[in-house]
């Protein structure tokens, strides 16, 4: 019996010792496949993180050490302005006080002197379960290292708060961590931030607020310093004390739990108020300057930026190409009242250039500018129709370049189709005028002879040809662009630049040098480039003198100014007026190009939406009335230069629209142009023209069948208190004619051309 139970004891003790093995061996395999796969997911977060890594940018002591900001100077070697509205001082470790880096230390990363990485892991793990926490962004997981990289190398923006971002920081912290030491770092992040109204770096701020150096500031002034890279502009003593309170009071306790300051010090830096030895904030002498110049500046920073440098970082030197007298004065005409408009909301862009260069000289983003800095620049906006202004550019001058068309050449206006399309080709009046010179064609800015010349050249040699001069035209555009191309002012006046220097273009550039800080000068100044023969720029600018005369473009006359000019208008498409009928006889851009040698000014004038309304009155002569001020202004300074005939140019007076081209003798006739080598028999160069003689020269027969067309330009020009007491009547009917035409064409090219490409798709 006694056997019996020993047995089944054993075979018991037995069965639970197999059972406790089985569950060891479970947890052991258990234990091992947590291993495993904790093993695994070490080796790809490393792996992960080697991949990420290797495409981090470069960080560089010159790029720790830079302020980021640039200071701008005019061509004469003046300073002009900082893109950092104060210039930054830069103090050494040495100049530092140990109260500030205490501060620093204890309220952005209190174990920065213990952690060997450059990154701080426990500071990591409990900015995660913080921020886990309360469902958002609590406490970051940033040590100062990384917080200097971030502010050197990367964008601050939440968008680039990725993995990859935080890994590449992580490893560029640990780079600098290698190669610096901890006072370094420490002096290289307290230059670097930003605090508030335009300064960089804490020694800068100093001045700022306090007029002291870093030293002489006490600990509550110190503590406020400390705390504003946080929210600079949320923490601005000048506005918002209870906020600087706040946040210097965090500071203040994080320095008496770090055993930086005693109870003592801690009690009466707390009690103080934060108002305390601020400087009455002084009136931003620049800040007028940077609105006036605000388009200007940011075409500066474009192009800086596009040249492969970071004026925000680089603290550069930057030579600019503005006469700030030329850019005070276009600010005052467009804002001032001296220039009227239809009313508040219309809006300009405009753009000055001095075309033996491409330096642009002043720069008109907009009127009643808001003050934000970096704002809408319509001056080079690029969505909105040129009108006839295109037309010298992308019509006539290949004509002349490629066909040798004379300025007597002899055009059809008479009714016209968009080939492949139903769409007829109106003028305002909706007639037809028949056999007319390309001069006459020009003056008065007529559409379907701009057209059929645009189809004589062929659209992809003449876009080619406009290319070369900054101006894209698809090469598969339909007819239409011939009447209305996108660009915008900028383009425009480089563009027309190249016919005031008698076919020499220059890119309009607003930087002509920048010195880097490591001594290195670049140079962008051009020698330009020819893109046209000397006898097509002539004899456009020779044609363009006539639109000024006695054209379309009559209220931009300057008496005795050798000058020439195109208008340009459009008008609304049918879907627009549909939803503001009442805007049918307005247009809604409005253009105008005009140059002398010494200048080119192209303005565009509009709204920016359909709702804000429409150019009415005065306003469809405010281009023109902008560029004769501006022009006037300029000019004053600048000798009035002609234009020197070319020998490669015939001049000889003709027979009013011979064809061919006979000479005319006696008093009748008009002066003609045309290339040499491809003149008509017994037309040989005239040495007798005056160029007064012009003035009457004109296609009577035409001028009357257009100017009896519009009853209203009268009234128009009456409205018109800046224009000129010597412009005949006949010259205002006759521009109100011309620019009702305009905006016709204009509108009808841009559909015209959705129908034409859209017929060819089809096709």
């Amino acid at each position: 019996m006694a056997n019996n139970t020993n047995r089944r004891r054993a075979v018991q003790k037995k069965r639970r010792s197999s059972q406790t093995e089985k569950k060891s061996n479970i947890w052991l395999k258990i234990i091992k496949w947590i291993f495993l796969v904790a093993v695994v997911i070490v080796v790809s977060g490393i792996g992960l993180f080697a991949y990420y890594a290797k495409d981090a940018p470069s960080i560089s002591q010159a790029q720790l050490q830079s302020g980021g900001t640039s200071s701008l100077y005019t061509n004469d070697g003046k300073f002009l302005l900082s893109l950092g509205t104060e210039k930054r001082i830069y103090v050494k470790d040495s100049q530092i006080p140990q109260q500030l880096k205490d501060a620093v230390v204890s309220v952005e990363d209190k174990r920065f002197y213990k952690d060997t990485l450059g990154v701080d892991p426990i500071r990591i793990v409990a900015s995660m379960i913080a921020n886990a926490k309360s469902n958002g962004i609590a406490a970051g997981g940033s040590t100062i290292t990384q917080q200097l990289v971030k502010l050197t190398v990367f964008s601050t923006a939440a968008s680039q708060r990725t993995l990859r971002r935080k890994a590449q920081e992580a490893w560029l912290a640990m780079k600098v961590q290698r190669e610096f030491t901890k006072d370094q770092i420490l002096e290289f992040y307290i230059n670097k931030v930003f605090m508030n109204y335009g300064n960089y770096g804490m020694g800068t701020a100093a001045n700022y607020y306090y007029g002291k150096p870093l030293k002489k500031l006490d600990l509550s002034q110190t503590a406020i310093l400390a705390g504003m890279p946080n929210a600079p502009v949320k923490y601005d003593p000048y506005v918002a004390p209870d906020k600087v309170k706040y946040r210097r009071d965090i500071v203040l306790r994080a320095m008496l739990n770090n055993d930086k300051i005693t109870k003592a010090q801690y009690e009466q830096a707390i009690n103080e108020k934060v108002t305390k030895g601020l400087k009455k904030q002084k009136k931003n002498t620049e800040s007028k300057l940077r609105q006036i110049d605000d388009p200007y500046i940011k075409e500066v920073i474009s192009e800086v930026q596009d040249k492969g440098f970071d004026p925000y970082r680089d603290n550069l030197k930057i030579t600019i190409n503005i006469d700030q007298k030329a850019q005070n004065q276009l600010y005052h005409l467009a804002n001032g009242g001296e220039v009227p408009f239809t009313d508040n909301k219309m809006q300009v862009g405009a753009t000055v250039v001095d075309p033996n260069n491409g330096h642009v000289v002043a720069i008109l983003g907009g009127r009643h500018l808001p003050s934000i800095q970096l704002g809408l620049d319509r001056a080079v906006q690029t969505g909105r129709s040129t009108g006839s202004s295109i037309k010298p550019v992308l019509d006539y001058a290949p004509a002349i370049q490629y066909l040798n068309w004379s300025t007597a050449k002899i055009l059809d206006d008479n009714k016209y189709v968009y080939p492949g399309t139903n769409i007829q080709l109106y003028d305002w009046d909706n007639r037809y005028m028949g056999a007319m010179t390309m001069r006459y064609a020009l003056e008065q800015s007529r559409n379907v002879p701009a057209v059929k010349t645009l189809a004589e050249v062929g659209v992809s040699k003449a876009s080619v040809f406009v290319k070369r001069m900054g101006i894209n035209v698809p090469a598969n555009s339909g007819l239409s662009v011939a009447i209305g191309a996108n660009a915008s002012s900028l383009q425009m006046s480089g563009a027309y630049g190249a016919f005031a220097t008698g076919g020499i273009y220059h890119k309009p550039q607003f930087v002509s040098k920048i010195e880097t800080p490591d001594g290195l000068t670049r140079n962008y100044d051009s020698t330009g480039v020819r893109v046209m023969k000397k006898s097509t720029a002539y004899m456009i600018t020779d044609m363009l003198k006539g639109v000024i005369k006695s054209g379309s473009g009559t209220k931009a006359q300057i008496p005795d100014l050798y000058q020439a000019g195109k208008t340009g208008s459009v008008k609304y498409s049918d879907e627009e007026l549909a939803k503001y009928p009442a805007y049918a006889a307005t247009p809604k851009d409005s253009w105008f190009v005009g140059y002398t040698r010494s200048y080119v000014i192209g303005i565009w004038t509009g709204y920016d939406n359909l709702k804000d309304g429409t150019i009415a009155g005065i306003g469809q002569y405010s281009a023109q009335l902008l560029y004769k001020s501006m022009m006037t202004y300029l000019m004053v300074s600048k000798p009035n230069t002609n234009w020197v005939k070319p020998d490669s140019v015939v001049r000889a007076k003709i027979v009013k629209n011979s064809n061919p081209p006979q000479v005319a003798y006696g008093r009748s006739g008009t002066w003609e142009l045309f290339v040499k080598g491809h003149t008509p028999a017994g037309i040989v160069d005239d040495a007798s023209y005056d160029e007064d003689d012009e003035q009457t020269d004109t296609n009577s027969s035409q001028d009357t069948s257009v100017s009896s067309q519009s009853s209203s330009s009268s009234q128009a020009s009456s409205n018109s208190s800046s224009s000129s007491s010597k412009e005949r009547q006949s010259s205002s009917t006759q521009q109100s004619a011309n620019e009702h035409s305009e905006a016709n064409s204009s509108s009808q090219g841009q559909s015209n051309n959705n129908e034409e490409n859209h017929s060819s798709s089809r096709n």
